[in-house]
């Protein structure tokens, strides 16, 4: 058995304009002109930037408790998507708006007491593609990859393979039993850390501040000059994706030459090593 609940109206609806009464004055033929003109033009030019604003649509199971506001339901549970990878938009969603309903009605199953509706809004997604060129700010060294924060908030790792090992290398850091990296200096850099944090208040690293280089750095091998110089952004190359707790992470490389089976084939024969030796 299925029930129906009304819904309220979406929105104020546009008045429809014949051709000829936008252009009266216009012949025909003018007209026909232009239409021949404009064929064959492509009218969406593909995205390059990593952000995008499409139109979405999808069915929502509104709890019932929002059985008397089904507007407000259904934009509380887009709320509860934002910031989380959806696969059907292929990317994360950040905001939405002008939510609008489907259909006058929405529908409930049986026993379920939830509102089942369609919906459609203008929803704002982060989706980059594969060979796309971003920018990052470096936030680890390791000896195996270079992590990175892409606008402060999405993940991005460059592995080994994909530093190029004839222009960059790892200097390794001071050990933490060596004499001049002792509990002194530990507990004054934990000092000036605290210091900082108490003054950002949201207990995040200062914009401007260096990544700590206890574990070692990459630098260049000829210049000696540390990867992402001295403010610590570095541009790389989007190779991958990977989706985890419905959040989405990169995968970069910084070679010249990124999807070159060369750099993979040395990821799986480091990968064939490491099982042989267990």
């Amino acid at each position: 058995m299925t029930t129906s609940i009304t819904l309220p109206a979406s929105g104020h609806t546009k008045r429809k304009h014949r051709a000829s009464d936008a252009d009266p004055d216009v012949p025909k033929k003018k007209k026909k002109e232009k239409l021949k003109q404009e064929t064959g033009k492509p009218r969406i030019k593909p995205s390059t930037s990593e952000f995008r604003v499409t139109k979405a649509t999808m069915t929502l199971s509104v709890p019932p408790v929002f059985a008397s506001n089904l507007r407000a339901g259904a934009e509380e549970m887009l709320d509860s998507m934002i910031m989380r990878y959806i696969p059907s938009m292929c990317g994360v969603l950040l905001a939405h708006s002008n939510l609008q309903f489907l259909s006058r009605t929405a529908s409930i199953n049986a026993d379920c007491p939830f509102a089942v509706c369609n919906v459609a809004f203008d929803a704002t997604v982060w989706s980059p593609s594969i060979a796309m060129k971003l920018v990052g700010k470096i936030i680890l060294y390791s000896p195996d990859h270079v992590s990175l924060l892409l606008h402060r908030t999405f993940n991005v790792s460059i592995p080994r393979h994909h530093i190029p090992q004839d222009v960059w290398e790892f200097e390794y850091g001071p050990a933490e039993n060596d004499p001049e990296y002792g509990e002194g200096v530990v507990g004054s850099s934990a000092d000036k850390e605290g210091d900082v944090g108490m003054k950002d208040g949201d207990g995040e690293k200062a914009e401007g501040e260096a990544v700590p280089e206890a574990s070692g750095q990459w630098v260049h091998r000829l210049t000696g000059t540390k990867l992402g110089g001295t403010d610590g952004y570095l541009e790389f190359t989007v190779i991958g994706k990977t989706v985890a707790n419905e959040m989405l992470s990169l995968q970069g490389s910084i070679q010249p030459d990124p999807f070159s089976e060369e750099h993979f084939a040395t990821q799986s024969g480091k990968s064939s090593r490491k099982k042989s030796a267990e």
